[in-house]
């Protein structure tokens, strides 16, 4: 084993990445039977926010902004000082060595100014070997499977009795979570890719099996080839301003490649409002180091840890006879925010604007602003105001006491500190259950998270003002107001169902049978959601399980039309904005509404990533101009009524206004 002093040191964003040489035994360390640190015994807020600075660009030319981004394994000051680094992965520029972090650095995006990242798999060691897993990888669920090969590829592998599962080099494939891509710039969970290493069996597939599809319609679109190793992605930017974020979208191996690092922001800018009018800066490009930013993303992210500063996911079940087995959900017993354990933001007496990201694998958070960490229930002393969510600007500014943020949700939000006395403290603190959440009350239906651990996020330590501020109060802000989607011309009735399987539960989508009972079904069974180009739809998804799930879908951002038993509730103030994943209730009927307007290849599925990796996925197939719509569907229903009786799977469906 290598000392530390042989570390190639990477230099990364807060001084605390270093890439990992051939022979370091830190990146299976995690895989030994070690107990998870006890999360009570580590100190809260010793360390400051990190706030993750503007991903370093390669080119800017007058056509687009070119970035060259890889994952690399590197090690990162997650717990405070003096436990150790942790071993982490995590993206950042290949031509600026200091810009690795986890979270990443964040792309900085203007609406109309195209992006061209090539995304390359550097999970390498110093020779150029393949680095493993750092957790313990379950082959026998259906996932990208490289050691099938192309015949076995993109399915179910077979347990191999090791303690540590697959062990061979890792795929990676980036989904930009919420953003309106072509379909071969969409990060597809089959068009994955190996590392470029030297040590690759012959036998294995170095891509999934949509990965030369993707390839070839980039290459005859832009004239640009893919080289082994990685993707080139082109993200038009076509969209209204927003909060999105990037992360691996790996045929069943999301859980656990999403855990160990690879994630961060994308921002996307506009014209909404004049400068001014929000609070800000965020991050930019070339930034002074001396720049005070008041526009923050902030990732919120559950992780457990061994005592000696490994991952820990999730503990006792790798002593399985057949190697490690699938679980159905996780909740970490550490809160992490921008890639460290419970920091301290110092704020000044003015308003902040807070990009609220739960990048959690499994857990919804309830979050508040408290003058007491841990009394419960939670006292909210200053209002939460949300001016947006996944897709944009809210129609107008909603005050709460408290935000629910289900996994991949954003909340774009200020908090105005200008009356808290200079010297205060302050909270945010979660009332989300530690376990799976079946809605409802925290401390009525559902006990709420550890107040000592998982129950505080972050600290704020309020200072005087050194300057103005210019920005308008949240209460007196007039958001614009942007048009509504024009009338459907299909319903699709689609189901959340819970199957046994083995000693085990699963989550399956599915349509609806003719009694309109939910019809599981897996992600290799024929897709069933085939909307037509240009065409708008409206899809009632019926969930027949005992959990919230929530549902993301690709390409598109959609409206939130109703909720309840017919599905007829009118949404909260806070859902009436766009948004790329809802949270769909028990036994509700959850309806939303789409246009889909880019043909491909795409995907929808439940986004807590351990379903999302065992089955709760299903192909999603815009098909070309002029195709008839295919697949589940049923007859016709207002866009503000109640949901009309269910139809099988491939029934018509009338135009709905």
């Amino acid at each position: 084993m290598v000392s530390r002093r042989q570390v190639l040191a990477a230099g990364a964003a807060g001084g605390a990445a270093a890439l990992i040489p051939a022979g370091w035994a830190a990146s299976g360390r995690a895989l030994a039977a070690i107990p998870p640190l006890d999360a009570g015994d580590i100190p809260k807020y010793v360390a400051p926010l990190r706030i993750p600075p503007a991903m370093p660009a390669v080119a800017t030319g007058p056509e687009r902004d070119e970035y060259v981004i890889a994952v690399r394994q590197f090690r990162q000051q997650i717990l405070p000082r003096p436990w150790p680094r942790t071993t982490v992965w995590g993206y950042g520029s290949t031509a600026h060595a200091g810009s690795f972090g986890c979270p990443a650095p964040t792309i900085m995006a203007r609406v109309g100014r195209p992006v061209r990242v090539t995304w390359v798999n550097q999970l390498v060691d110093d020779r150029g070997d393949h680095l493993p897993h750092l957790l313990p990888v379950d082959p026998t669920v259906h996932w990208a499977n490289p050691a099938g090969g192309i015949d076995h590829r993109d399915g179910h592998g077979r347990p191999d009795g090791s303690r540590l599962g697959y062990r061979g080099p890792v795929p990676q494939v980036v989904h930009l979570h919420g953003a309106h891509s072509a379909q071969e710039s969409d990060g597809h969970s089959e068009a994955w890719y190996l590392p470029a290493a030297r040590d690759i069996p012959a036998d294995f597939a170095l891509t999934g099996g949509a990965y030369a599809e993707f390839r070839s319609r980039f290459a005859e679109r832009y004239e640009l080839r893919w080289a082994p190793g990685s993707a080139t992605f082109e993200y038009d930017n076509d969209q209204r301003p927003c909060t999105l974020w990037y992360h691996d979208h790996t045929l069943g191996l999301t859980r656990e490649n999403v855990y160990a690092g690879p994630a961060g922001f994308y921002l996307l800018g506009g014209d909404d409002l004049p400068d001014g009018v929000l609070p800000g800066p965020a991050p930019g490009r070339d930034d002074p180091s001396t720049t005070g930013y008041h526009d923050i993303p902030l990732m919120i992210q559950d992780r457990s840890f061994t005592a000696d500063g490994d991952l820990f996911y999730p503990g006792g079940y790798s002593s399985h006879p057949d190697g490690p087995v699938w679980v159905p959900g996780f909740s970490g017993s550490t809160m992490v925010v921008n890639g460290r354990t419970w920091p301290t933001f110092t704020v000044q007496r003015r308003r902040y604007r807070f990009r609220l990201l739960n990048g959690c694998n499994s857990r919804f958070l309830l979050l508040s602003v408290a003058a007491n960490a841990t009394a419960r229930p939670a006292r909210p002393v200053l209002p939460v105001w949300q001016i947006g969510s996944d897709g944009g600007l809210l129609p107008e500014p909603v005050p709460h006491e408290r935000v629910a943020l289900g996994p991949a949700q954003r909340v774009d939000a200020i908090v105005d500190f200008t009356d808290v006395p200079a010297g205060t403290e302050l909270y945010l603190v979660n009332e989300g259950p530690d376990g799976m959440y079946g809605g409802g009350r925290p401390g009525v239906d559902f006990a709420p998270a550890d107040p000592r651990t998982t129950g505080q996020v972050l600290r704020f330590v309020v200072t005087d003002a050194t300057g103005a501020d210019p920005s308008v109060p949240p209460e007196q802000l007039r958001l614009p107001s942007h048009p509504r989607l024009g009338a459907a011309q299909r319903v699709r009735r689609l189901s959340l169902n819970e199957r046994r399987s083995g000693e085990s539960t699963i989550m399956l989508l599915g349509v609806l049978d003719e009694r309109g009972r939910g019809l599981p079904l897996r992600w290799s069974d024929p897709p069933t959601e085939q909307p037509a180009l240009g065409d708008t739809e409206v899809w009632e998804v019926r969930n027949f399980t005992r959990h919230v799930h929530p549902v993301h879908l690709h390409q598109v951002q959609f409206e939130l039309l109703g909720r309840g038993h017919s599905g007829g509730v009118r949404p909260d103030p806070g859902d009436r904005g766009w948004m790329d994943t809802v949270l769909a209730y028990p036994w509700e009927v959850t309806r939303i509404k789409a246009r889909f307007d880019r043909p491909g290849r795409y995907a929808w599925h439940c986004h807590l990533l351990e379903h999302e990796d065992n089955e709760m996925m299903r192909p999603l197939n815009v098909l070309p101009r002029g195709a008839a719509a295919a697949g589940d569907g049923g007859s016709a229903t207002g866009d503000g009524g109640a949901a009309s009786a269910p139809a099988g799977p491939g029934s018509a469906s009338t135009p709905t206004g």
